[in-house]
C-alpha cells in the first residue's frame, strides 16, 4: 500500500518537531528572505547589521507568523500543532518583527515605520484571507512576498528608494508570480488529487527556483563584501 502524498515536497512526516520544520516552509522562506538580501545588495552602500536585523524581522513575520496563520486557516500542511499554539506563534513572531522594525526606525529613519505597518497588515490580511480573500490572490502574493521584501531590504539600508529598487521590485514581483503560477497546480495535485506525479515537472522547476534565488542573493552579497 502506498503512503499518502505529502502536502508539499518539503513536508516531513507529521508529528513532533517535524511539524515545526514543515511549518517554516524552508525552501520558500529562504527564497523570499533572499529578496531582502537582494534589495540590500542593490542599495548604494551596504549596512550589514541593518541587513541582519531586517532579515530576522522577515524571518519572524513571514517564516513563522505568516505560515502559522496559514496553517491555522485550513491546515494545508496537515500538521498536528495545536491551534492555540499556532495563534501564539503567530502573535509572538509578528510582534517581534514589528519591534525590530520600530527599533531600527528609531535609530535610523522613522519612514521605516510605513514598511512595518504595511508588513503587519498584509501578513494578517493575506494569510487569514480577510475581507473575503480580497488580499489573497496571485498578484497580492507577488506584491507582498516578492516586491515588498526587496523594497524593504533596500530602504532599510539606503533610507530612500531609487530606480534600481523599483527594477529589483519588478524582478521580485515577476519571479514570485511565476512561483505562484507553478505552485498552484502542484498544491492541487498533492492535496486534492493525491497524485504529485502529474505535476512533477512543475514541482522540479519550483525546487530549482527555490535553490537559484538564495544563490543569486549570496552572489550579490559576496560582490558587495569584496
Amino acid at each position: 500500500m502506498s503512503s499518502p502524498a505529502r502536502p508539499a515536497f518539503y513536508a516531513l512526516r507529521p508529528g513532533g518537531w517535524r511539524d515545526y520544520v514543515t511549518l517554516l516552509h524552508p525552501p520558500y522562506t529562504l527564497w523570499h528572505l533572499s529578496y531582502v538580501a537582494i534589495g540590500a545588495a542593490l542599495a548604494p552602500h551596504m549596512n550589514w547589521p541593518i541587513l541582519g536585523w531586517t532579515t530576522l524581522a522577515f524571518l519572524f513575520a513571514m517564516g513563522v507568523g505568516a505560515h502559522a496563520l496559514d496553517e491555522l486557516n485550513g491546515r494545508p500542511l496537515q500538521t498536528r500543532i495545536p491551534s492555540a499554539l499556532l495563534v501564539a506563534l503567530a502573535a509572538v513572531s509578528i510582534v517581534a518583527a514589528c519591534a525590530i522594525g520600530i527599533a531600527v526606525a528609531a535609530r535610523h529613519t522613522w519612514w521605516l515605520l510605513a514598511f512595518v505597518a504595511v508588513g503587519a497588515f498584509v501578513v494578517v490580511a493575506y494569510n487569514l484571507e480577510l475581507w473575503e480573500g480580497r488580499f489573497h490572490s496571485d498578484v497580492w502574493f507577488a506584491l507582498t512576498w516578492g516586491a515588498f521584501p526587496l523594497l524593504t531590504g533596500y530602504f532599510a539600508v539606503a533610507e530612500r528608494l531609487r530606480w534600481e529598487a523599483a527594477a529589483g521590485a519588478a524582478f521580485a514581483f515577476a519571479t514570485s508570480l511565476a512561483q505562484r503560477t507553478l505552485s498552484t497546480p502542484v498544491r492541487f495535485a498533492r492535496r486534492s488529487q493525491g497524485d504529485p506525479t502529474t505535476t512533477a515537472p512543475l514541482e522540479r522547476a519550483l525546487e530549482l527556483l527555490a535553490a537559484a534565488m538564495p544563490l543569486l542573493a549570496g552572489a550579490l552579497l559576496v560582490a558587495r563584501a569584496a
